[in-house]
């Protein structure tokens, strides 16, 4: 039995996510981020600052999306709505974490619609191709000129 793995190594976006599963299928479960994920921490501490008037108050890059957390942070009402008035005792370095996330569940999940696929587990291979004949052959991942050629032919002569 081959044993489950997981990726690591300068993943940050959704498209990442689902290309890191797909090579790594069946056996890959778990694609880990980090600085990717500590970086909105980061963000959200510094605007908590910014916002109690810290190193001169909010720069123009995030005051044109709004004054207050509750402006500035897209998943704030949601979490409020979760978890009522202890929402504002999170740290809004959290809440950026949380907002990264949301970000990425959504974006998978839009690929993985688009690919037809509804759950993780049936993310393969398949969903890829090479761009090269020399990839093709050292990865095992169909050429794109006969990725899906079977398929294609099927169409046309129907």
């Amino acid at each position: 039995r081959v044993p489950d793995i997981a990726f690591a190594g300068g993943f940050s976006s959704e498209d990442h996510i689902f290309k890191a599963l797909a090579m790594g299928a069946p056996y890959c479960k778990a694609v880990c981020m980090g600085r990717a994920l500590m970086i909105p921490g980061m963000v959200g501490k510094n605007i908590g600052r910014w916002l109690n008037g810290e190193d001169g108050g909010l720069p123009k890059t995030v005051s044109k999306y709004g004054s207050t957390k509750e402006q500035i942070f897209v998943c704030y009402e949601e979490l409020r709505s979760k978890y009522g008035k202890e929402v504002d005792k999170l740290p809004l370095g959290a809440i950026g974490i949380y907002s990264v996330g949301e970000k990425l569940r959504v974006g998978l999940q839009q690929l993985m619609a688009g690919a037809r696929k509804w759950r993780v587990d049936l993310i393969s291979r398949n969903d890829l191709a090479a761009l090269t004949e020399e990839a093709s052959k050292v990865t095992d991942i169909p050429y794109i000129m006969d990725a899906y050629r079977e398929e294609a032919l099927e169409i046309i002569d129907a």
